[in-house]
């Protein structure tokens, strides 16, 4: 079931909503430059599960509205805090991957955790997804340049071109032109502001702030979020528990769809 809950006044937020009759609930959020039709292979079979799985849209992309403006992590963290009120939802798990996986990240620092029991990070884009001074991991810098430049001069090219690396496991020509629509869906400004925010944002903080228990799940062959982010989320998040993809890329929810939704139930309905 899909409908809109209206945030920051006139922006309209569309969610997917599966089973909302059950207690056990997963708010999906989905990363960069996608929609919750990401998560397609979770939400056909975690409801059989007795999961209520829910799909935010960031805004700007898949099927909500794509104003100019409000693209940096405290905005998108208070987006989902409105969903999550409009919603009623209390003791659910937040699932964010990549850029939601940050969103994630910061909703449980800005928002003090609310309503969330567990907090499930798949390839988050944190602390940094770009090298700092003193931080010698992630992405040169220039590569998020290239990619914000490439979104303003031919996007269609710049999502063929990511999409080449967002998979670890062979997938079929029709898939790969699944995964391009679903990137041509977002507005083309949403696109570069989210890329800017790899630049302008840092969650270190945010990530010593969460105490809620929390797995963290990382394709070994990542090359969008390495895996040595994986490992010093691990390493901030005290109460978490980092599962190695060994044949994922940036991508485990489809490299590894199975072993992926098999873990993510478990720890969903688990009492740690």
């Amino acid at each position: 079931m899909g409908y809109y809950v209206t945030v920051d006044g006139d922006v309209n937020i569309y969610v997917e909503d599966l089973n909302p009759e059950c207690k056990d609930t997963i708010l999906f959020l989905h990363g960069w430059p996608g929609s919750h039709k990401l998560f397609e292979y979770q939400f056909d079979v975690l409801p059989e599960k007795g999961f209520r799985c829910i799909g935010i849209d960031t805004r700007g992309f898949g099927d909500s509205d794509k104003p100019f403006c409000g693209y940096g992590y405290d905005r998108l963290a208070d987006d989902v805090r409105e969903v999550v009120e409009a919603l009623g939802l209390s003791n659910f798990i937040l699932a964010g991957h990549s850029t939601g996986g940050a969103i994630a990240i910061r909703y449980m620092k800005r928002h003090h955790g609310y309503g969330v029991s567990k907090l499930a990070l798949f390839a988050a884009a944190a602390p940094s997804l770009i090298k700092r001074p003193g931080f010698p991991y992630g992405l040169d810098e220039q590569t998020v340049i290239d990619i914000i430049d490439g979104t303003y001069a031919d996007r269609p090219n710049m999502l063929n071109n990511f999409g080449n690396i967002f998979f670890f496991q062979h997938i079929t020509e029709p898939f790969a032109q699944w995964f391009f629509q679903i990137g041509l869906q977002a507005a083309g400004w949403a696109t570069a502001d989210i890329a800017k925010t790899w630049i302008a944002e840092v969650l270190f903080e945010d990530l010593a702030a969460i105490a809620v228990p929390t797995l963290i799940i990382h394709g070994i062959h990542d090359k969008v979020v390495p895996f040595v982010l994986g490992e010093i989320q691990h390493q901030y998040i005290k109460n978490s528990v980092l599962e190695a993809f060994e044949f994922s890329g940036h991508a485990a929810f489809y490299d590894q769809k199975d072993e992926f939704n098999k873990k993510l139930a478990e720890f969903a309905k688990g009492d740690c």
